[in-house]
């Protein structure tokens, strides 16, 4: 696990600017660090690291004649295997690290080299001959790559705070992006929150010949569900082939842990995992808020140490600013900065951690996935008819019962975006004071929809989450938070041959009216106890909309939303009455408050006058 940073068009001072952008992100590699640069490019990495941790694994990496210049983020967990094909074929290796097999592979498979790999990877290859850079991203997202073209100039790197340590990198907000985010919690197209600035996505690779990049997708996920609906066949192979990846997953040279809080996920990764040790935070005694006793509980009936945190409100307020200036782009996601806490802990007693996101996208585990079985009464009702209420029900408070008539008037591509759906496009225009060019949210999902369109709504839903949601946030905090503290963060759910199998389990053994995750949950139970495998997901809860209602926290919001930062974006009036309303109990505005509050923070980190963290 490392990070990297470069540019094209080199100056006369590159070395100088290289080690500027390189120190931005000295906490993704803080064992050591490379550099590569010719007259056409400036490239440098830093190293965690954690298979072969001797001087040889150090990057950049070459070929036998280097003529390719090779560095890369992540882990290669099929390496052996690739590294012995490519012996077989006369090429011949330095080092015993995954990352050798990268530029030796391209050599021989070049744009097929991504479809081969088992793992996690964001990697660049200079090739010094064509004059060409090769670069792509793994599967999911887990890896992050960002890149940025001023001009014919492309800079391109891990995290985009190392661009601005270079001399032609423009700063300026991108308020399209602003106006994405008030729906999403995160910003979900291609686009980031700095002009010009953008990500690679997951499953693509580039080339760029020092004028034109082209980006091409090289894999996608294939739902085509099986006739077999006996789950406990799923669960069998679930068991066998999660087991499979748990081990490729272990593989370091350096000691791995795992993350434990209640739910299923991490209690089955745990449980397989046979790690010495877990980790777990949580917010003070209320077990709404704090999981450690289920943790250690389960870590007691499986023979581990849990190693846990009681986070205050005082360390998690403190801390806002750092984590969203090591987030890049604003994050509403609450969850984030427990997250962080979490890795904070972790990285005291080892370098690795196993995590179990991504299993709710591949096996079906949000509950909202339980909604298209639900309500089949009311849904026999005609669309024009549930359309009608639903629209008269949007002018009313939004409620329980309110949110399922309007949710219920709606196609499912009207209505679900995702996870979280914050501000509606005419809430979001009616606090904004200023016009941008942002799409309707459904217009950003068509894509993706497009491509399930003739498959159930479950698929479909789950189709769209693990494009738009896991890559937007949950990988991207998963990985922003570990880094920031020196840890890498392995996720053995998010694996090629998972996803191959999960993409033919039927919708009847994914999710039910009752329950999630039904056949994942099965073959959990031959690992964790009943309750841990049948108990009801919470997420990472945090007690936001409690703290938003003591006087300390809500002056701390109620500044920003006053501020003259706000002023400048915001209605702050409508701000303000979203706190006074939360505040008093009418509502629970929670979700809208901090997605702007996040916002608020993460430009005064970026663009204030007196930001600690950028100068």
């Amino acid at each position: 696990m490392c990070g990297f940073t470069g540019f094209t068009k080199v100056k006369d001072n590159a070395d100088e600017i290289l080690g500027s952008m390189m120190d931005r992100i000295v906490h993704r590699g803080p064992d050591s660090s490379g550099r590569y640069i010719d007259k056409d490019i400036a490239m440098g990495f830093r190293r965690l690291s954690i298979i072969d941790i001797t001087e040889s694994g150090d990057q950049p990496i070459f070929n036998e004649d280097k003529s390719l210049v090779l560095m890369f983020n992540g882990e290669i967990y099929n390496y052996r295997e690739i590294r012995e094909e490519l012996i077989s074929k006369g090429h011949t290796f330095r080092t015993n690290t995954d990352s050798e097999v990268l530029v030796h592979g391209f050599e021989e498979y070049g744009e097929e080299l991504p479809s081969k790999l088992r793992g996690m990877f964001a990697f660049i290859i200079w090739d010094t001959k064509k004059k060409e850079l090769f670069g792509a991203r793994d599967y999911f997202g887990i890896k992050p790559f960002y890149y940025a073209k001023f001009g014919s100039q492309l800079m391109f790197g891990s995290e985009i705070k190392s661009f601005l340590a270079h001399p032609d990198f423009v700063k300026e907000l991108n308020t399209t992006a602003l106006e994405n985010y008030l729906t999403f919690q995160y910003s979900p197209t291609n686009e980031t929150f700095f002009k010009n600035v953008y990500k690679l996505p997951p499953a693509h690779f580039f080339r760029f010949d020092g004028t034109r990049m082209s980006i091409k997708r090289y894999w996608d996920v294939d739902f085509h569900a099986s006739d077999d609906e006996n789950i406990d066949n799923w669960a069998e192979k679930i068991s066998e082939t999660f087991k499979n990846s748990v081990e490729a997953h272990k593989i370091a040279d350096v000691e791995v842990g795992s993350f434990l809080s209640s739910g299923v996920d991490s209690s089955y990764v745990a449980s397989v995992a046979n790690v010495d040790k877990t980790f777990t935070v949580g917010f003070g005694e209320d077990e709404r808020y704090n999981e450690i006793g289920w943790a250690k509980e389960f870590s007691g009936y499986i023979g581990k140490e849990n190693i846990s945190k009681v986070i205050t409100p005082e360390e998690y307020w403190d801390n806002i600013r750092r984590i969203q200036y090591h987030m890049d782009e604003p994050l509403a996601d609450p969850s984030c900065i427990a997250l962080y806490f979490v890795c904070k802990k972790a990285s005291e007693y080892v370098k690795v951690v196993l995590s179990g996101e991504g299993a709710d996208e591949i096996f079906g585990g949000y509950n909202v996935y339980k909604e298209p079985l639900g309500s089949k009464g009311y849904k026999a009702l005609p669309m024009g008819l549930r359309r009608a209420i639903g629209k008269a029900a949007g002018k009313l408070p939004h409620k329980r019962g309110v949110n399922f008539l309007i949710r219920n008037g709606q196609t499912l591509e009207e209505r679900f975006i995702g996870n979280a759906y914050i501000f509606t496009p005419e809430e979001r225009k009616a606090l904004l004071r200023i016009k941008t060019d942002a799409p309707d949210p459904s217009a950003i999902t068509a894509p993706f929809y497009a491509k399930v369109k003739n498959k159930d709504e479950i698929t479909r839903m789950q189709y769209l989450d693990l494009h738009m949601w896991m890559a937007g946030d949950i990988l991207l905090k998963a990985d922003k938070m570990s880094m920031a503290n020196s840890l890498e963060l392995r996720v053995p759910f998010l694996d090629r041959k998972i996803m191959e199998l999960a993409e033919n389990i039927p919708t009847s053994c994914r999710v039910s009216r009752e329950n999630t995750k039904l056949a994942m949950r099965k073959a959990a139970l031959a690992a964790a106890p009943e309750k841990t495998a049948n108990k009801k997901k919470l997420g990472f809860p945090v007690p936001i909309r409690v703290w938003l209602k003591e006087d300390k926290y809500y002056g701390i919001v109620k500044d920003a939303f006053t501020s003259d930062t706000a002023k400048s974006f915001f209605d702050t009036e409508r701000l303000v009455k979203l706190l006074d309303d939360h505040r008093s109990g009418e509502y629970d505005n929670s979700r809208r408050i901090w997605t702007l509050f996040i916002f608020l923070t993460w430009y005064d980190v970026y663009f204030g006058e007196n930001s600690e963290f950028v100068k």
